[in-house]
């Protein structure tokens, strides 16, 4: 039932409308695709599994495992959502994509922070464990954030990692670290940088130009790629003239 009336509002404002005393409709719920639903019960099959201690994780029945190749299960992905929303009770679902944790941002910067200044200090290795600190926090973003973030965050950590471990002379795990890097942020100059610093630790002058001559294909004005493309010719002509002397002198 609709009641219609005007009234004034304001001196010279006047309009029409109705006062609906009708109940509310309930809203209804969607209706499944059958298709759909036919494709979802088809592949759908019961898997007996356990729960942790805390009752957050699922794990295989047979051998307590989140990741089983006998029990051919997987809950990796499922218990990482699960562990984040059990230690966030106010997030009754995912937000958007576009939010953000602020808190995590402060923790990878705060990390790295550390690292940088161990780094300077000279205190290497102590470094090294700050940026993997740093990592591992950058990698554990939400699921449904966009992933640029972490690849951004990830990379810079990585790449600082790169310099502790070549300073370390650890110049195979900086070399790991500055691969991980290029295939993260294949164009940032920094990563072929530091592969190219970690190659010169194992002695491998020439791959060490390719590595920067490719990160000058990205960057090709990158001052600091230059400069050490520049360095390592001159290395790489002297060993060449210091390797013809030496044959000379054995003639």
């Amino acid at each position: 039932m609709s009641e219609a009336h005007s009234h004034t509002h304001a001196p010279g404002e006047e309009h029409s409308h109705s006062h609906s005393h009708e109940p509310p409709q309930p809203s209804m719920a969607p209706t499944a695709d059958p298709a759909l639903q036919a494709l979802i019960e088809e592949d759908f099959r019961p898997v007996p599994i356990s729960l942790s201690d805390d009752l957050h994780n699922a794990r295989c029945l047979e051998h307590r495992l989140e990741k089983c190749e006998p029990c051919d299960v997987d809950f990796v992905n499922l218990n990482r959502l699960a562990t984040l929303l059990a230690n966030n009770p106010n997030l009754l679902c995912p937000p958007p994509a576009n939010v953000v944790t602020q808190k995590l941002s402060q923790m990878v910067t705060a990390t790295k922070d550390e690292g940088n200044a161990l780094f300077k200090s000279g205190l290497h290795t102590a470094a090294v464990n700050r940026y993997t600190g740093a990592a591992n926090f950058a990698i554990n973003r939400p699921p449904w954030e966009g992933n640029q973030l972490m690849r951004e965050e990830l990379s810079t950590v990585l790449s600082n990692r790169s310099a502790a471990f070549t300073e370390a002379g650890d110049y195979v795990s900086a070399l790991a670290d500055a691969d991980a890097v290029i295939a993260i942020r294949r164009q940032w100059s920094k990563g072929h940088f530091r592969k190219a610093k970690a190659l010169v630790g194992l002695h491998k002058l020439r791959d060490s130009a390719d590595a920067l001559r490719l990160g000058l294909s990205y960057e090709p004005t990158n001052t600091e790629l230059l400069a050490y493309l520049s360095d390592i010719e001159k290395a790489m002509t002297k060993k060449a003239k210091s390797e013809i002397a030496e044959a000379k002198s054995e003639q």
